[in-house]
This record gives structure tokens, sequence and C-alpha cells, in this order.
């Protein structure tokens, strides 16, 4: 496995390398935003790592710009600022998880194998509901791609249509079994996803069912 790290503070960088690598976890790093972004487009990592204050370019403008590429790489987004509304800018961007500092190199490893690990429970390539095509190997739905936590959240959906699927399910199924995630994290996501929907669905949508979770259905 090979990640992108993109850290300004050298001394934490190469501390953070040197325990991933333990790991087994080979860590390019980058100092500032723009080698960062320059290295992020090779689109060589399994995984992306972003500080968010950074020189040149934020992390937030290197997630913006890679996502505007098609670069769908599993990101996780990195800040000191801990309040709700940075995380859910940084998921409504693009992220794929985000951690606030400091932290401990454990909880990112656990967090990078969550976001890297490949399902082992869909053998099909493709899952069909009504006007919906979920492709398992591309990640996408009706051709449009999606961030893999995105893809995550909808294969649970579109697996089991017209029933609900509980929010604490969701956490421990696509936040790696560690229920890492937030509930409001899932709200993010689920928005984004009722946005695609729209764009490309006229017979589905995602229904809330309050208190329980959430379930894919026929308008």
């Amino acid at each position: 496995m090979r990640v992108l790290y993109v850290e300004d503070e050298k001394f934490l960088a190469e501390a953070v390398k040197h325990n991933l690598e333990k790991q087994e976890i080979k860590t390019d790093i980058a100092f500032d935003g723009e080698e960062g972004l320059n290295m992020a487009v090779a689109s060589i990592y399994d995984c992306i790592i972003l500080d968010i204050m950074l020189p040149k370019l934020s992390g937030l403008e290197i997630l913006e710009r890679i996502r505007e590429k098609g670069i769908n790489t599993p990101v996780i987004m990195l800040s000191a600022l801990s309040e709700v509304e940075d995380k859910v800018r940084g998921l409504n961007m693009g992220a794929d998880d985000y951690l606030a500092k400091p932290f401990k190199t454990a909880e990112l490893v656990a967090r990078i194998m969550a976001l890297t690990r490949r399902p082992q429970d869909l053998q099909q390539e493709t899952i069909s509901f009504l006007d919906l095509t979920y492709n398992t190997d591309e990640k996408s739905l009706n051709g449009e791609k999606m961030t893999r936590k995105e893809a995550d959240i909808m294969r649970e959906l579109i697996k089991t249509p017209e029933h609900i699927v509980k929010k604490e399910y969701l956490l421990s199924k696509v936040w790696g079994g560690e229920a890492y995630g937030e509930d409001n994290y899932i709200e993010v996501y689920i928005s984004r996803l009722r946005k695609m929907l729209k764009k490309i669905s006229k017979k589905t949508e995602i229904m809330t069912v309050r208190g329980l979770g959430y379930k894919l259905v026929e308008k």
C-alpha cells in the first residue's frame, strides 16, 4: 500500500511516515500544497492524507482540484480545528474521512485500512434497482463516479432496496467496523447522494426513517 501525506510540519510528517512504514504502509511526503497537488494527480496512491492548513494551497483546495479531475482516491483530512462545520465542509467537498490533530498513529492506520479495504461481500459486478445501476468495481452509479464513502453507503442501500438500513449499521459497515464516523457524517453523505439521484434518476429517492435510518425507494 502507498499513501501520500501532505503536511507542512516537517517533524510531525517524518514521525508519522516512520510509524506508517513500520506498518508496511509506504508513505510519500509533500511539505506544501503545490507539491502535494502535483503528487496527488499522479493517481498512484491508495489513500491521500491532507492537512487543511498548508502553504501555497490549502488541503481543501487540493481536495477540490483532484475531485474536479475525477480522481476518487480516498482522502483523509487533518486539522487542529475540530468544529463540526470544518468537518462538514471537507466532507461536502469530497473528503472520505476527517481526523482532528493531535491524533494517534494507530487511529490513522485504522482509518487508512478501513478506507482502502475492498469489500469481500459482493461478487457480482453490478446491482440494479429500477433505473439505477451500481457498478461494484468502478464504484459508480449509472456511470457517475462516487467517492469511496458515497459508494459504500449506496452499496448498502441498493443491496436491500425498500428496506431500512440503520444508521448504526452504516457507521459500523462503512467506517470499517470501528464506528469512527459520526451521525452528521452520514447525513452529509446522504445529502450528497440525494443530489446525485436527482441528477441521474427519475424513479428513486432515499427516504429517511426518523430515528432508524434510511432506505432506497421508488418515488
